[in-house]
C-alpha cells in the first residue's frame, strides 16, 4: 500500500511539464491571492461586526476581552462537532448543515478578532502553509508510524 498522498500543486506542473520558473511564479501568485482573500475576509468580518468593538451607550470604543472571543471562537468549534456527533441541520440556514455554519461561524469570528486586534494573519497563514508544507511529521509516512498524527 502506497503511503503517497495527493500531488502537491506544484507537483502537478511538474507533471504537465510546466518550466520550473513558470511554477514558481505561479506559486506566487497564489500566495498573493490567498493573501488578499484572508485580508478581505478579515476586513469583511470585521466591517460586519464592527458594532461589537463599541460601547453601544457611548459609542465609545470597547477594549475586547481577547480570552473571551477566543472561547467565542472555541463553542463555534465545539458546535460544530456537536452537529457532526448528531448529524444535524442548521436551524437557521437549513440548506446547509450544523457542521457548515458553525464552521463558518469560526471564520467570522476569527476574521473578526484578527482584524480587530490588527493581526497580520493573511501574513501568518501563507507562513504557516509553507512551513506545513515541509513538516516531516505531516507526510504520509510518519502519520502512519505508532505514536504519528493520526487520530
Amino acid at each position: 500500500m502506497s503511503t503517497r498522498g495527493p500531488l502537491t500543486i506544484e507537483e502537478e506542473f511538474r507533471a504537465a511539464g510546466v518550466p520550473e520558473e513558470d511554477i514558481q511564479v505561479s506559486l506566487m501568485n497564489l500566495e498573493f491571492s490567498i493573501r488578499d482573500a484572508v485580508q478581505l475576509l478579515a476586513e469583511a468580518c470585521h466591517e460586519d461586526n464592527k458594532t461589537w468593538w463599541f460601547d453601544p451607550r457611548t459609542g465609545e470604543p470597547l477594549q475586547r476581552n481577547k480570552g473571551e472571543q477566543i472561547a467565542l471562537i472555541h463553542s463555534e468549534v465545539s458546535e460544530a462537532l456537536e452537529g457532526v456527533r448528531k448529524n444535524l441541520q442548521d436551524d437557521h440556514c437549513p440548506e446547509f448543515t450544523s457542521e457548515e455554519v458553525e464552521m463558518a461561524d469560526a471564520l467570522i469570528r476569527i476574521f473578526d478578532y484578527a482584524h480587530g486586534h490588527r493581526l497580520r494573519l493573511a501574513d501568518a497563514f501563507i507562513a504557516k502553509r509553507r512551513y506545513n508544507a515541509f513538516r516531516a511529521d505531516h507526510k504520509p509516512e510518519a502519520r502512519i508510524k505508532e505514536n504519528g498524527k493520526s487520530f
